[in-house]
């Protein structure tokens, strides 16, 4: 039975993309032209067929990005286990209203798959906590959403 494949994000996966979570991120190494699997939290569904992420100016993702704009989205949601995948392209070298200096990635996406093995739910979806003051992060984590929202 083959998986459903939808050209942009379900209502579902769009609230669950409306806040700070987990999310594995593959792209194509610039040096090996091999995968590269990195995990983010900062990502955003601007609308249902746009994601925007934030990471690290120095992050080998964005040096991946520009060698190769075929990215995928891992997400955990809904019971199930997403492949979103697409375009992406550097947004804005140095994402506004924010003290670190992040870039800020656009994810055109062109499917959406259900890749969860048949027969089977996600009974408990992947939790994670910041191991740094908590009320820094919580600062630094609505100022980069709030950021993100606005670009």
């Amino acid at each position: 039975m083959a998986n459903q494949v939808e050209p942009s994000l379900i209502p579902a996966l769009f609230e669950e993309l409306q806040s700070e979570r987990f999310v594995t991120l593959a792209t194509v190494d610039h040096e090996t032209n091999g995968p590269s699997v990195s995990a983010i939290s900062w990502i955003l569904a601007k609308d249902e067929h746009t994601l925007l992420f934030a990471v690290d100016q120095r992050s080998r993702i964005v040096k991946n990005i520009k060698g190769n704009p075929l990215v995928v989205v891992s997400l955990i949601a809904n019971e199930s286990t997403y492949s979103i995948g697409g375009k992406a392209s550097v947004s804005q070298e140095k994402l506004t209203g924010v003290p670190l200096k992040l870039t800020l990635v656009q994810l055109v996406i062109n499917e959406v798959r259900d890749v969860m093995f048949y027969g089977s739910k996600i009974s408990t979806e992947p939790a994670y906590e910041k191991t740094y003051d908590k009320t820094a992060a919580d600062r630094l984590d609505h100022q980069v959403i709030e950021a993100m929202k606005k670009a």
